[in-house]
């Protein structure tokens, strides 16, 4: 099963380079990509981006996000990424769905349809020895 960032990562990058948008964490890193004349700004997580290109990055950001999520539920269904989610935090050993809730911010789905699904998946977790 795909994660999003399986949907996101092609389209990030992408983006990124239609945009000038790099990462950099150190004034070297900076200077090995930075273009002379180019004015920059600095975003959080290391992001460096033209500052004439913020508003398209942003955008196209939260665009690819959400088109992401789109496909990913429509692949994968409510259920099926729940139950992805709850697998990639270890629920069924730490008996919290807490971080499961938290990953799926942007979705549509609650803490409510995660309870909802707990129960079916942590038999899933009993019946193959998922522990």
């Amino acid at each position: 099963m795909k994660y999003l960032s399986d949907y996101t990562n092609q389209k990030q990058t992408e983006l990124f380079n239609r945009t000038g948008t790099f990462f950099a964490f150190s004034k070297q890193q900076y200077e090995e990509e930075a273009v002379d004349g180019v004015k920059y700004a600095s975003l959080d997580g290391g992001f460096i981006v033209p500052k004439d290109n913020i508003d398209e990055l942003l955008t196209g950001l939260e665009s690819i996000h959400t088109d992401g999520i789109s496909q990913d539920i429509a692949e994968n269904g409510i259920k099926g990424i729940i139950w992805r989610e709850l697998a990639n935090h270890e629920a069924q050993i730490t008996c919290d769905i807490t971080e499961t809730v938290e990953s799926l911010e942007g979705y549509p789905i609650t803490r409510k349809d995660v309870q909802a699904q707990w129960a079916g998946y942590w038999n899933n977790c009993v019946e193959n020895n998922y522990f």
